[in-house]
């Protein structure tokens, strides 16, 4: 099996100087570091979390949201080892996982992450062409063909350097995080009934319904590609590896960068679901639809005086920086496993095209198979959760596999508790996606 011939993301790789591990400023480092952890966390606030935390909240009020808590703390332990694999071994994970396997593997799982890769784009790209027709009236068809432009936005962006991508991103997050901050302040949500909700309850094991929506947050949390994403990112940081000391503290600062962020995401996500429980709990049933949400926010009959022009404007202005950032951080992912497993060389500007093309063919053809009917095609989302839970396992299994290496991680091999709770989480993960893939087909 050839060694690849090219770094991860080549154009961004080692590309961010950082201070080195004998100076003595903290802050400095930390602002250095920061910044992947951002494109990884937008992820985790993506069109299908958007769908899964509403629907929690209308279904079940409050009472979801230590599932939310639960996911992102598995999220930031996988997400933990992406961040080692990238710093410590100098592969992504599709690398890695292509140069110890036997070609026919390596081009069933290739093949495997592709449709993931396709899946992801998917939420994005429908969030983003859902948001432009709230906003604008644009038809579905146009606002997914006009998502080739991200792409263009990533090449031109990436001229400058990747921290103007991070920079873009973290800039979004806290938008994102103050519109729905603003949206749950004007709701007034009841503080102990939220803390109440906190606490995990039996019922959430007892109740078939409740349980199916909790795996269904959980599979909307943890994806693939924020693991492949995030150990390539890890890598744009130059710093000194052959020294130890220097590589222990990038990884120290990578996961600082990766928990602030994530917890960001968490708040994101869980300011969907106080919203959600705050104004449709009880009143409409299951909130499945972005577009019934949008139409309720400014429904004096669903969320009475609340009810606003401004209040449905906002969410989709949401919508769309979610949308379409996140299917920037997935065009990126698919090259990301499309270079790591099948070594394609091409000019760059080629390679991101090819990835997004191979998403968005696709796309367009079963949007045409459904007419673009706006139910049919949102509904989409939700398979494309489907899609990742069944990918999830060939990602995490491999994941903690690598790390437990000793020939590639050094002394940052996994700890035996570390591998142990590694493949513990991963086999309860799978389990709650097979019961979700019995709840979609049965």
């Amino acid at each position: 099996m050839p060694e690849p011939t090219r770094p991860s993301l080549d154009e961004v790789n080692r590309s961010v100087p950082v201070p080195s591990v004998y100076e003595t400023s903290f802050f400095q480092k930390f602002l250095a570091y920061s910044g992947p952890g951002a494109l990884v966390a937008i992820g985790y606030m993506d069109p299908g979390n958007w769908l899964t935390s509403l629907a929690g909240g209308s279904q079940y009020r409050y009472q979801l949201l230590a599932v939310l808590v639960m996911a992102i703390l598995v999220a930031m332990f996988m997400q933990d080892l992406a961040i080692k694999l990238g710093v410590v071994a100098r592969q992504d994970l599709a690398q890695a996982i292509a140069a110890q396997v036997p070609t026919p593997v390596r081009i069933t799982l290739w093949l495997l992450n592709e449709v993931a890769m396709m899946a992801t784009d998917l939420t994005g790209v429908v969030g983003t062409a859902i948001a432009l027709k709230l906003l604008f009236g644009l038809p579905l068809v146009y606002g997914i063909l006009l998502t080739v432009a991200d792409v263009l936005i990533v090449l031109l962006f990436l001229h400058f350097g990747i921290r103007r991508i991070e920079f873009i991103v973290l800039v979004a997050i806290l938008t994102v995080g103050l519109i729905f901050a603003i949206e749950v302040w004007r709701a007034q949500p009841v503080p102990s009934a939220i803390a109440r909700g906190l606490v995990p309850s039996l019922s959430l094991l007892t109740n078939h319904e409740k349980l199916i929506l909790s795996v269904g947050i959980i599979g909307a949390t943890i994806m693939p590609h924020n693991l492949y994403l995030h150990s390539a990112l890890a890598q744009s940081r130059r710093y000194d590896e052959h020294d130890p000391a220097q590589v222990t503290e990038a990884l120290r600062f990578a996961r600082w960068d990766s928990t602030v962020h994530l917890i960001a995401a968490l708040i994101i996500n869980a300011l969907l679901l106080i919203l959600g429980g705050t104004l449709f709990f009880g009143k409409t049933g299951q909130l499945s639809s972005l577009q019934a949400v949008y139409q309720g926010l400014k429904n004096s009959a669903i969320v009475g005086t609340l009810a606003s022009p401004l209040m449905s404007w906002l969410f989709a202005l949401a919508l769309l920086i979610t949308g379409l950032i996140s299917s920037i951080t997935s065009t990126l992912s698919g090259q990301i496993v499309m270079e790591g497993y099948i070594h394609i060389r091409l000019p760059l500007w080629q390679r991101r095209l090819l990835t997004r093309f191979v998403t968005l063919v696709p796309i367009i053809l079963i949007g045409w198979a459904v007419g673009f009917n706006d139910h049919t095609f949102e509904s989409l989302i939700v398979y494309a959760q489907v899609v990742l839970s069944i990918a999830l396992p060939f990602t995490l299994f491999p994941l903690i596999h690598l790390t437990d290496q000793s020939p590639l991680m050094g002394n940052h091999v996994n700890r035996r508790a570390i591998a142990v709770i590694g493949y513990g989480l991963t086999a309860v993960i799978t389990v709650f996606n097979l019961q979700l893939l019995l709840s979609v087909f049965s």
